[in-house]
């Protein structure tokens, strides 16, 4: 429950630049993505974080971002199931 109350507050602010553009363009899609971090990147952190209380690996995690969530997982353990 700790993990889903650190990951909301998260990606809702990653997503508050996707929400608060008041012109709809058609490069709309691209500036969004161009100016932020990415969904995979702050789950990555925060997985990374929990499993290893690490600033240096969870910052070399965000920057692999979905290949570290696909890594994580396949290899979670039990415990991290829940």
């Amino acid at each position: 429950m700790k993990n889903l109350k650190l990951l909301v507050p998260l990606l809702l602010l990653t997503s508050l630049d996707c929400f608060s553009q008041q012109n709809f363009t058609e490069n709309y899609g691209y500036s969004a993505v161009k100016s932020g971090i990415g969904l995979g990147s702050v789950i990555a952190v925060v997985v990374s974080w929990e499993r290893n209380k690490s600033v240096l690996l969870a910052f070399l995690h965000g920057i692999f971002s979905w290949f570290y969530v696909i890594y994580f997982l396949m290899t979670r353990k039990p415990e991290e199931r829940k």
